[in-house]
């Protein structure tokens, strides 16, 4: 057997091929958008991808079914309460898939989503079958160290308590019930949206899942239901987007039609024709000069996942990148299906200078200096884009407006435009994109805090309210 995990850390996705070596036949699980990678790595083994499996309509990304079909002549696969707009190959449970000597069982294990399926993976023996599976490919079921979120927009129609019901019996019956020593493989890992309290291993085991996983260990539905809901954080905006996507027979990404450099003043013109730029330098080079109404979303970081969270679905962008990373963030973009770039500026430090009349700076301030204007006759509305758990780990400026940034984009009309505003994270990278965002939508006195609510800590003690 060929088993191979790809990983992708900006949007903490994992996908998977399973071949076997015998007959060259191979399935790839839970693709991303561009599929090279898995066509490279099949072609160097004589490999001959037959199948592709989605374990759930995925909502953090748009995954590369279609685009690995078109490739191969592959079939598509889902789980049988699957609904979509090009043909799939509805997988029963307990269905096999044959491979040759590697087998793939589907398991049903709804509750993330209602066609949520996992898939466990058999390397047959010389005498047999075996009789413990190699592994098994959880989707978004089981994650380690947690499971997925039973509320997310994926489902439309069915509630977190529906789900919730559906997830326990697929977690405490059907995976529990599996060998302690069959290896985990998820879908996500930590940072994933999809969860709550997902770890940084890439693997597990059903043993090590059922003695650490909170929601593994015995309880009843109710309480598996309420433990499983709590807690959750907003999701990102472009989810639903996303999983409608999944559902759709959709253009295909198309990496040699990547779009093109645009001259300083055609990168203008789109813009005053109403194409949102996307700055993905980092928030000091952005702050320093940026075209006015940018939105920065720096591109060392989860990337994608914020992009999806504060730009618009349905607006044409305009890409600003750090030099020579243009097709990395055009790519990026794809993976979660915003594929209306309109193009993009190289050497962007030179193409600002060409345009000086359209650029502008941001405010940053220092703990010690917001610390001042807020002992001042005109204090300024902290915004703190913090989740609810680093406010409850770290303290928080006492008065201080707590707006998730995954939520900032449906709460504008809560923000005061009368006032200086002084947004903040825990470092100082969320509250650069969230400032940016305000400064996209209207409000003029915006700051963000260098170094964060760390520097804040640093300045007035750990765990500090005020």
């Amino acid at each position: 057997m060929f088993f191979a995990q790809y990983y992708l850390d900006c949007l903490s996705q994992a996908s998977y091929m399973i071949a076997d070596e015998g007959t060259g036949q191979a399935v790839v699980v839970d693709p991303r958008r561009d599929v090279a990678e898995y066509l490279a790595d099949a072609e160097a083994r004589g490999f001959r991808v037959v199948g592709v499996i989605n374990t759930h309509f995925h909502a953090d990304f748009v995954a590369g079914h279609l685009e690995l079909a078109a490739r191969t002549g592959a079939w598509i696969g889902y789980g049988r309460r699957a609904e979509t707009e090009y043909p799939i190959r509805k997988l029963a449970d307990g269905e096999v898939i044959t491979l040759g000597d590697v087998t793939l069982e589907v398991m049903e294990t709804p509750g993330h989503t209602p066609e949520s399926i996992s898939v466990l993976v058999h390397e047959r023996h010389p005498h047999g079958r075996d009789t413990v599976p190699y592994g098994v490919l959880t989707g978004d079921a089981l994650f380690i160290g947690d499971v997925g979120r039973p509320d997310l927009l994926a489902s439309t129609g069915v509630t977190a308590e529906e789900l919730g019901a559906m997830l326990y019996d697929s977690v405490q019956n059907k995976l529990m019930g599996l060998p302690d020593e069959v290896r985990v493989f998820p879908a996500h890992g930590a940072g994933s949206a999809c969860g709550k309290n997902l770890s940084t291993e890439k693997q597990s085991t059903i043993g090590a899942e059922r003695a650490t996983n909170y929601a593994c260990a015995p309880m009843s539905r109710a309480a598996f239901v309420a433990v499983v809901t709590a807690g959750q954080s907003a999701a990102p905006g472009y989810f639903a987007h996303d999983a409608d996507l999944n559902r759709k027979d959709h253009a295909l990404f198309d990496p040699a039609g990547a779009p093109r450099p645009l001259t300083p003043a055609e990168f203008i013109a789109r813009r005053t024709a109403g194409a949102v730029v996307v700055d993905a330098r980092g928030p000091q080079e952005f702050a320093a000069g940026h075209l006015t109404g940018s939105v920065n979303v720096p591109a060392d970081g989860r990337f994608a996942e914020q992009a999806g969270t504060v730009l618009p679905t349905d607006a044409d962008l305009l890409v600003i990148a750090p030099q020579n990373r243009e097709e990395e963030i055009v790519t990026r973009l794809a993976r979660i299906g915003f594929d209306r770039v309109a193009g993009y500026l190289r050497s962007p430090e030179d193409a600002l200078t060409a345009v000086a009349e359209h650029v502008t700076s941001a405010g940053r301030v220092t703990a010690a200096r917001l610390r001042a204007a807020l002992e001042g006759d005109n204090p300024p509305v902290v915004i703190d884009l913090r989740t609810c758990g680093e406010r409850g780990e770290n303290g928080f400026i006492d008065g201080a407006l707590h707006v998730p940034l995954g939520e900032l984009p449906r709460r504008l009309d809560e923000i005061p435009r009368d006032r200086p505003l002084v947004l903040h994270c825990a470092g100082g990278h969320r509250s650069s994109i969230g400032a940016s965002l305000l400064r996209h939508h209207g409000f003029t006195d915006v700051s963000d805090v260098l170094g964060g609510h760390a520097a804040w800590a640093l300045l007035s003690g750990p765990g500090t309210a005020g």
